[in-house]
């Protein structure tokens, strides 16, 4: 029983690709947007075109100037040629995974060998935290794909000692789009991997031959301009301190340190941060151990340890430490480190390629083994909890929605992943087909994984991984979508659109982000009933920003006006409060949220 892996890169090149479209692709098209960062994002990228300003980013017409522009820049090119979709505003985020998955191919193609960069990408296509940290549409993955793409330029320059005019140029070029993408950490990352890379490996005078006044002008080339102008359109007016102090102190600076105003994100608990990584990596993590003792902190003084497998070791090292270890003294959110996850699947990769190549029997062989009996102990844990949650999990009554079912925990929101510890036993029953799925991959995959590399096929055994892989996240899939209606406000929107005629009001009951998907598939500014806070709190002290913001006295003459008012509101007590000034009508309700109408 043999299994040959693609000889050629064309042909690894297709593998990698179907297997980012078995694992992406059905998250390109649902499910529907959900509120907050992911809508209010693609809304940015939709008002791009609306406005027909590229410098200037507006929610819901209201300046956001928080964020660096080029992954909305994206997806409005996006937008213009597939229209205003999910497909749409998602395409770009996927491009630049997939470029990722190429790229860390190519990374252990040529710095370690084919085998090592065909198993990292599959570590990298085929774990759990990948896929997680690319459901909402943050830029933290491309973030990982620049600083690849920065470091590949790097590496191929400091082998040859001399690095040419072009690797020095294309390094300066990922560092300014890598700004565009995320800001200053974009600049920060990779000079600081660099340095510690260089540092660690005694050669810092490296720095001197990579032609930094001319490298610093191709960066300032490609990274000022936007700078320059959206410092330019939105000066300090006002009550508003304009962009450069908003931008560059108060979402750079204070943020870092924990004072950013407003306060509307956690912070994730440290040992979590760094623990959670045996998740997001899962099933590769267990041959973490493995992966992390090929490291090697000093490069030994010989001729070609340039080319050696040392000194990429360290590259990668000096990669994660810097990202993890950033992190580590800030506040942070679990997506965070998606940036760090390319130098470990290149880790795991480069291990489970030397397993392959090993003597059968051999202490490599064997340490691979063991690694396999954890994995199934664990992998039998979580099949048997899926199985149990599906048996005591009492069925919900007929109707019974998601949202019915759930314990609110609004204090843990300011997480990205806060909304998911509000499931109870019972919501569990909505879920019975994703947790036979996964019921069903944690048992075989894992079993099929010992039995493989017991009988001395390690390659067979990480293609059951891989499709053990490609069945959870269906799985994952198929429970977001479940999800959606409490995340989301899509079939709210839909139904305000059937009725929805010119001069009415959309109403938001609290902050933006709460209802934002309402504003992206209406295609219309929502007016926000106490809710200036947070993320349009500052473009709305601009003298431009248009006034939408209502208080309970200026909402109640709207409420009992000839005008049609569409209140989308998560309180189903705020239709008895209504009623004491107009009748109420309820036009739709999903998620746990309600939009509430004071006419027919």
């Amino acid at each position: 029983m043999t299994f040959s892996l693609p000889q050629r890169a064309p042909a690894a090149f297709g593998v990698l690709f179907l297997l980012w479209l078995a694992v992406f692709g059905p998250g390109l098209f649902n499910p529907s947007l959900f509120d907050d960062a992911d809508s209010a994002h693609a809304e940015a990228g939709r008002e791009i075109l609306l406005r027909h300003d590229w410098i200037t980013l507006h929610e819901n017409g209201i300046r956001y100037l928080e964020k660096a522009p080029l992954p909305y820049w994206a997806m409005a090119a996006s937008f213009r040629i597939f229209g205003f979709t999910e497909f749409s505003s998602r395409l770009p985020l996927a491009i630049s995974v997939l470029a990722l998955i190429f790229l860390i191919y190519q990374f252990g193609r040529k710095f370690l060998s084919a085998e090592a960069g065909f198993w990292a990408a599959v570590v990298f296509a085929c774990s759990f935290g990948p896929y997680l940290f690319t459901r909402i549409l943050i830029p933290d993955v491309a973030v990982g794909m620049w600083i690849a793409l920065t470091l590949y330029f790097f590496f191929s320059g400091w082998r040859q000692s001399r690095p040419s005019l072009y690797s020095c140029w294309a390094v300066a070029a990922t560092i300014a789009l890598n700004v565009l993408t995320k800001g200053l950490i974009g600049l920060v990352f990779p000079c600081a991997i660099i340095f510690v890379f260089l540092l660690l490996a005694r050669d810092l005078r490296h720095l001197l031959k990579m032609r930094l006044v001319s490298s610093t002008l191709v960066f300032l080339a490609i990274a000022a301009p936007w700078h320059i102008l959206a410092a330019r359109y939105n000066p300090a007016q006002g009550a508003a301190k304009g962009f450069l102090w908003f931008y560059f102190v108060n979402e750079h600076l204070l943020r870092y340190i924990g004072k950013r105003y407003p306060v509307d994100y956690g912070t994730f608990p440290l040992v979590l941060f760094w623990g959670l990584l045996l998740v997001w990596f899962m099933p590769w993590s267990a041959f973490f151990p493995q992966a992390l003792s090929q490291i090697r902190l000093r490069l030994p003084r010989v001729s070609g340890v340039r080319q050696s497998a040392d000194a990429i070791n360290l590259l990668l090292f000096s990669w994660a430490a810097v990202i993890l270890l950033f992190f580590s003294f800030s506040t942070r959110q679990e997506y965070y480190l998606a940036p760090a996850l390319p130098p470990l699947a290149l880790f795991i990769g480069t291990w489970l390629a030397r397993e392959a190549q090993s003597a059968p029997g051999s202490t490599m062989s064997r340490s691979g083994l063991i690694s396999s009996r954890v994995l199934l102990v664990i992998g039998l844990l979580i099949s048997t909890t899926a199985i149990a949650l599906i048996i005591i999990a009492k069925p919900a009554a007929p109707g019974t929605e998601l949202a019915d079912l759930l314990i609110k925990n609004p204090s843990a929101y300011v997480l990205s992943l806060g909304h998911f510890l509000d499931l109870t036993g019972q919501a569990m029953s909505l879920f019975r087909w994703p947790l036979s799925g996964t019921a069903v991959a944690f048992s075989l995959g894992p079993l099929f994984n010992w039995l493989l590399r017991r009988r001395g096929f390690p390659r067979l055994a990480n293609l059951a991984l891989a499709l053990m892989m490609i069945l959870f996240v269906e799985c994952t899939h198929v429970a977001l979508g479940v999800f959606a209606p409490v995340l989301g406000s899509k079939p709210l929107a839909v139904a305000i659109q059937r009725v929805y005629q010119p001069d009415e009001l959309i109403v938001s009951d609290g902050e933006y982000s709460l209802t934002s998907s309402i504003n992206f598939y209406t295609g219309v500014q929502e007016d926000i009933l106490n809710g200036r806070i947070n993320g349009l709190w500052f473009g709305s002290l601009f003298p431009d920003s248009p006034p939408i913001f209502l208080n309970d006295t200026q909402f109640a003459r709207l409420w009992a006006s000839d005008t049609r008012v569409y209140l989308v509101t998560g309180s189903e007590e705020r239709r008895a409060h209504l009623a004491k000034i107009a009748p109420v009508r309820e036009l739709a309700h999903a998620g746990g949220k309600f939009v509430f109408t004071n006419h027919q």
